[in-house]
C-alpha cells in the first residue's frame, strides 16, 4: 500500500501539469488518502475515459490492490488501456501478469512485448525483467549478452536487483567475460544496501579471491558507487 500511495502521488503530480485536470486528479487524490476510494473513482474514472494514461493507470492499481474495490478484470482492463498509451509503469505490470500466469493465461512472448516496451522507456524494473527473460530463454531467444546490456542499464539506474544479477553474470561469465573483481564489486554494492543475492554472491566470490583482489574489488566499488553507477 506505501508503495501505491507513492506512485499515485507521482502521477498526480505529473497529471496536474499535463493535460489532466487538476480539480478532478487533487480530489481523487484527497478521497483516495481519507479512504474514500468511492470518490477516488468517481473522480479519476472521467479522466481515465478520456483516454489519459496516468488516470488509467491510477485506476488499474485500485482495481488491482484496494480490497475495498478490488476487481480483476477492470485492473487488466484500465492497465492494459494505459499500457497501449505508452504508460512505463503499466507496460511492466502487465508485463509481470503475463510472465506469471496471472489474471491471464501465461505468455512468455506478450510478456517480453511489454517488458520491451518499457525498458526502452528507462524503466529499470523492465530492464531487469527483459534481462531475465533473456537469460532464460523465456519467451525470446536465449542471449547471455542482451541479458547483460538490460542488466547493466538498470544497474545503472542503482537498480539493486539488477546490481546483483550483472554480478552473478560476471561471476559465470555468461554473456561476458569471467570477472571476479567485477563480479565482487556488483555483487558488494548490492549486498550493501541489503541484497540477499549481492550476500550470496559475495560469500561464493570470495573463496575464489585473493585478498588483494577482494581489497581491489572493494576499491573500484566504492568509485562505482562515486560515480553513480555510470560507466563502472
Amino acid at each position: 500500500m506505501k508503495k501505491l500511495l507513492t506512485t499515485l502521488v507521482v502521477l498526480a503530480s505529473m497529471g496536474t501539469a499535463g493535460s489532466v485536470c487538476a480539480a478532478d486528479f487533487d480530489k481523487g487524490w484527497s478521497a483516495y488518502k481519507s479512504g474514500d476510494y468511492a470518490t477516488a473513482l468517481r473522480e479519476w474514472k472521467p479522466l481515465a475515459e478520456q483516454g489519459n494514461a496516468f488516470a488509467q493507470y491510477n485506476l488499474g492499481l485500485m482495481y488491482g490492490t484496494v480490497e475495498a474495490v478490488k476487481d480483476h478484470k477492470k485492473a487488466f482492463k484500465w492497465l492494459k488501456l494505459a499500457s497501449e498509451k505508452g504508460n512505463a509503469r503499466a507496460q511492466v505490470i502487465l508485463g509481470n501478469f503475463y510472465a506469471r500466469g496471472q489474471n491471464v493465461p501465461q505468455e512468455y512472448k506478450v510478456a517480453v512485448k511489454w517488458y520491451k516496451l518499457a525498458a526502452e522507456q528507462g524503466d529499470a524494473s523492465a530492464q531487469t525483467s527483459l534481462a531475465m527473460m533473456y537469460g532464460k530463454g523465456q519467451g525470446v531467444r536465449q542471449n547471455y549478452k542482451a541479458a547483460v546490456k538490460w542488466y547493466k542499464l538498470a544497474a545503472e539506474q542503482g537498480y539493486i536487483a539488477a546490481q546483483a544479477s550483472l554480478g552473478a553474470m560476471y561471476g559465470t561469465g555468461l554473456g561476458v567475460p569471467q570477472d571476479n573483481l567485477y563480479a565482487h564489486m556488483w555483487g558488494n554494492i548490492a549486498a550493501s544496501n541489503g541484497n540477499q543475492g549481492g550476500r550470496k554472491l559475495l560469500d561464493v566470490i570470495v573463496n575464489q579471491m585473493t585478498a588483494d583482489q577482494i581489497v581491489q574489488a572493494q576499491q573500484i566499488a566504492r568509485r562505482c558507487v562515486q560515480k553513480k553507477f555510470k560507466g563502472c
